[in-house]
């Protein structure tokens, strides 16, 4: 009977032992898990191919699309010279030889005559110009000479037809002349014949336009 007895307990205790060894087993395992996930999330390396040509990118915008290309350059429609000449008059002349000018230009606007104008007015005159001129696509900027006189330079030289029209199209303007050209409108005597014609009904004398006094700016 006591040999049953300590047999019994002797099994026991070793069943007791295999269960705590296989407990503290299961129990390294989780922690030996739950380490490895840990160190591998901290630690995992995202894999990029070499290979992207199937890869789509939906996210790009117009400026990444645009930067680094070169910018075209607007053809201008290709407006070939007359070839005859005879049946022109000189005026449809000037405007052909203007619309193929090239490079910059420059010229003076003398302002309707008999009106006093200080240089204040003269410069509000250029300044209301010069915006308006850009609204049309005209690169031109005006400055004032004297109380008559309104200078202009134009960057685009093929533009001055263009030009020619704006300015004869504004109320102070009465007179334009580039290089040796003078430019009017329809009727209108030159401006040197208005201010003689002026000077003579005061003075009873006809000057020279050398003569002319200015009031510089």
């Amino acid at each position: 009977m006591a040999t049953h007895t300590r047999f019994a307990a002797a099994l026991v205790e070793v069943v007791s032992s295999t269960i705590h060894i296989r407990l503290l087993l299961i129990l390294v395992i989780l922690i030996v898990s739950g380490s490895t996930g840990v160190l591998g999330g901290k630690n995992a390396r995202i894999h990029i191919p070499d290979e992207l040509d199937d890869v789509v990118d939906d996210e790009e915008d117009e400026a990444w699309k645009e930067w680094g290309r070169k910018k075209k350059v607007a053809e201008e429609p290709f407006d070939p010279p007359p070839t005859d000449f005879s049946e022109m008059d000189l005026a449809k002349m000037q405007d052909e030889m203007m619309k193929r000018q090239h490079g910059p230009s420059f010229g003076f606007v003398k302002l309707r005559f008999g009106v006093r104008r200080t240089p204040d007015m003269i410069t509000e005159i250029a300044m209301k110009w010069s915006k308006i001129a850009r609204t049309g696509a005209i690169e031109v900027k005006f400055m004032g000479v004297d109380v008559s006189t309104i200078m202009f330079t134009l960057e685009k030289g093929h533009d001055t037809l263009e030009l020619k029209e704006f300015i004869l199209s504004q109320p102070e303007a009465y007179e334009i002349k580039i290089g040796d050209r003078l430019f009017r409108r329809p009727g209108d005597p030159s401006f040197d014949d208005v201010f003689a014609d002026d000077y003579n009904k005061k003075n009873n004398i006809h000057p020279s336009i050398h003569e002319h006094e200015k009031d510089e700016l």
